[in-house]
């Protein structure tokens, strides 16, 4: 594959990026790793009620960990194709969490964290963007 030329703030913009996609990914891999490991732990974070199932947390947290490791592979299509998927998947999760608040589907309290949360992960996700090749 033949590389352009690089240009004075690209090496900056990678590194800004880099650190965006491997940030992602470690919240990724902690999140994925709690909801598949300690469910109930993580339940109980976001202010589920007591005796919510708890499958779906396992179901989602092997997905986020893929997810995360997706972000930290050497091999660059799988990586940049992690990297495009970011953007869309957490735009949604932030929308899904204020809507949900909106809606009164969680508390106030609740959806904020998880807005702020999503929304923090969607911005990391826009600046992985810079890695892309």
């Amino acid at each position: 594959m033949v590389h352009a030329p690089r240009r004075r703030g690209d090496a900056t913009r990678s590194r800004l990026g880099n650190a965006a996609r491997v940030t992602l990914a470690a919240i990724r891999i902690v999140n994925g790793a709690l909801g598949l490991l300690a469910p109930a732990l993580a339940a109980r974070k976001i202010g589920a009620p007591e005796g919510a199932p708890l499958y779906p947390w396992r179901m989602f947290g092997i997905r986020t960990l893929i997810l995360g490791g997706e972000l930290l592979t050497r091999n660059p299509e799988l990586r940049d194709k992690a990297v495009q998927l970011a953007l869309p998947i957490h735009a949604s999760d932030t929308a899904s969490a204020a809507i949900g608040g909106f809606l009164g589907e969680t508390s106030k309290r609740t959806s904020i964290m998880l807005t702020a949360i999503s929304g923090t992960n969607t911005v990391l996700a826009l600046l992985a963007r810079k890695t892309l090749r």
